[in-house]
């Protein structure tokens, strides 16, 4: 993976944690650099050494390399490729056209919300799976004892006192009833936007809006991060940072 992809991961990233509908939204590269990856919290992820770097290489994102995103204004387009070509580019062109917007590529996209391209594929555990051994015979019948026929009792010509019962005893009240709690609708329900999710199959991300319904990657060190967490148990980050 070379840095402009790791650039384009790390945007779609924080745009899930922020907002997963903003991933096909136009975006201003005001926004781009200033809030979403600016260079504060970008250039450890990505091992970057200077801003002029950080400019560099948002320069050739914007410019259309590798086809990860399209600046909808023509004239920024040509503006950044005109630069990008130069001997001497000027990264102050990235301020000139921070009103432009710009909108993620649909392939680059879908690549990136998939698995990541380092995880080998593995074969379904059924094909590991042994025959399993024969069932054992059910155990021989168990033959119990015959019981001794029951002893004739000896009365007596004494009367026999009276059974006097003993007092009741004092017991707690028993607790009223209470009625089952019956949940009306037990389907699955994305856990950001409350949508009912598809029900007997796998769902990796929300159909409504986006989100990943497994885990999301801290913006700061890109650690895995179970759904609902505040805070990345990495390094601290603040998940609701930008």
């Amino acid at each position: 993976m070379n840095d402009l992809e790791r650039l384009f991961r790390r945007l779609v990233d924080n745009l899930i944690a922020i907002d997963p509908a903003r991933l096909h939204r136009p975006i201003t590269i005001g926004d781009l650099v200033g809030s979403v990856i600016p260079y504060r919290t970008t250039r450890r992820a990505l091992g970057i050494d200077s801003a002029e770097d950080y400019d560099m290489l948002v320069l050739r994102l914007c410019a259309g390399e590798g086809g990860y995103v399209r600046v909808l204004a023509d004239d920024a387009m040509m503006a950044f490729r005109d630069q990008l070509a130069s001997t001497n580019p000027d990264l102050g062109v990235l301020g000139e056209y921070r009103e432009a917007e710009l909108v993620l590529g649909g392939e680059p996209l879908a690549h990136a919300l998939g698995p990541g391209p380092d995880e080998a594929y593995a074969p379904a555990e059924e094909e590991y799976l042994e025959p399993s051994p024969p069932p054992a015979p059910p155990p021989p019948p168990v033959t119990l004892p015959m019981e001794p026929p029951p002893r004739r009792m000896q009365f007596s010509a004494e009367p026999v006192p009276p059974v006097v019962p003993p007092p009741p005893r004092m017991t707690a009240e028993p607790e009223p009833h209470r009625r089952p709690v019956l949940r009306l609708d037990a389907s699955p329900r994305c856990s950001y936007c409350g949508g009912p999710l598809p029900s007997g199959r796998t769902v990796n991300f929300c159909p409504h809006c986006g989100q990943n319904q497994s885990f999301t990657r801290c913006p700061e060190c890109q650690a895995d991060l179970e759904i609902g967490w505040k805070h990345c148990i990495n390094c601290g980050h603040s998940v609701s940072e930008g």
